[in-house]
């Protein structure tokens, strides 16, 4: 889908944010960074900047496939040259009691913290619009 609405609407920026979804569904993580990495370079090929936002597992998950999770977008905002938001919801999930800034099923944020994730896009974000 995503080339064909590249094509039709011809952004002058795409940002690409997965959230912990392929991760909650238990996908391989190279799968995953295959995946953002094929959508990194559609946007690229169709003249678009790329702003990549990263994510962070809860703990339950273990240690070391959080952390391989969390660095993906790094490696793929690095090898694509795109711009990162190293965690989208920082300032929100890493709260000691976030649960005010989150819907009720405690995975999606609720309107409370859109102000905190704009804050966070909008620091790799701004730069692009100057260009």
């Amino acid at each position: 889908r995503l080339p064909a609405l590249l094509k039709q609407h011809r952004p002058a920026i795409v940002v690409l944010e997965l959230g912990a979804n392929d991760a909650l569904r238990g996908l391989p993580l190279p799968m995953t960074r295959d995946n953002l990495d094929a959508m990194a370079k559609a946007a690229k090929a169709s003249g678009a900047k790329v702003v990549i936002t990263g994510m962070q597992l809860p703990p339950n998950y273990g240690r070391q496939y959080g952390d391989q999770f969390a660095a993906l977008f790094a490696q793929v905002a690095k090898a694509e040259d795109a711009a990162l938001v190293p965690f989208l919801l920082k300032g929100v999930a890493d709260l000691p009691e976030p649960e005010a800034l989150f819907q009720p099923d405690r995975i999606h944020p609720a309107a409370a913290a859109h102000p905190v994730i704009l804050d966070n896009v909008w620091l790799a974000l701004e730069p692009l619009l100057k260009r």
